[in-house]
């Protein structure tokens, strides 16, 4: 059977964000890539072929192909997974369940200690009273910084929403299709040497518009060129 291109997104199953860098292979054949800023990635393979699709920190996923050439994919954390474990202080006491941190109710029955468990109170040799964490506390300093990086990655992606209002329309990615006779395959390869065109700017701050004259005259001048 003949191979075909399919393409697709990549997403955080968790706030929908697109996913960058995620590793994106065909089983048992050579042919891979790496998901774009915007969580776009492109491959050839046969109906029935294995898709896989990995990130550290992520569960690896496996999609069987089919006839749908276009895929949204979302990616979920493994953090949702980890076993449910508490964080005491003198005050409070806190669950990490499902991902994220919840109060714990003081009049619910007492568990045995848990392996993993995380806890934190006072300091016995600081006089001025400071605080001792113990436990595996590597889980809360990378969701930290995820979050930074999150909201870096945001501001980014409002910078291009000209270029998203474009190149996401159905109407304009119908029009150009049907204006130069192109196949699925053809827009795809089009859309990412557009980028790559553009890549010294990343269409930052640019309006709908002019991102708009931009493809067209690039779809047009590419197209004469092959012909």
């Amino acid at each position: 059977m003949a191979q075909s291109t399919y393409s697709g997104n990549v997403l955080d199953g968790s706030d929908k964000a697109y996913m960058e860098g995620v590793q994106v292979s065909v089983a048992g054949q050579k042919a891979s890539a790496v998901t774009n800023q915007r969580g776009y990635f492109s491959v050839d393979a046969t109906p029935g072929d294995t898709l896989k699709l990995s990130f550290p920190g992520f569960i690896e996923q496996e999609i069987v192909l089919g006839t749908e050439r276009f895929l949204m994919v979302q990616l979920q954390d493994m953090a949702r997974f980890l076993p449910t474990f508490e964080v005491k202080s003198q005050a409070y006491s806190y669950r990490l369940k499902d991902g994220r941190l919840v109060l714990k109710d003081e009049n619910e029955a007492e568990l045995p200690s848990r392996k993993g468990e995380v806890t934190a109170g006072t300091r016995s040799d600081d006089p001025n009273g400071g605080v001792a964490i113990s436990g595996a506390i590597s889980y809360f300093t990378k969701k930290a910084k995820q979050a930074r990086e999150y909201e870096k990655k945001k501001a980014w992606h409002a910078r291009r929403q000209g270029y998203y209002e474009v190149i996401q329309s159905d109407s304009v990615q119908a029009d150009l299709m049907a204006k130069y006779e192109l196949e699925q395959s053809d827009w795809d390869a089009l859309v990412i040497r557009f980028n790559q065109f553009h890549q010294s700017h990343e269409f930052l701050d640019w309006s709908e518009e002019k991102v708009q004259k931009s493809l067209e005259e690039f779809f047009r001048f590419e197209t004469a060129f092959s012909n």
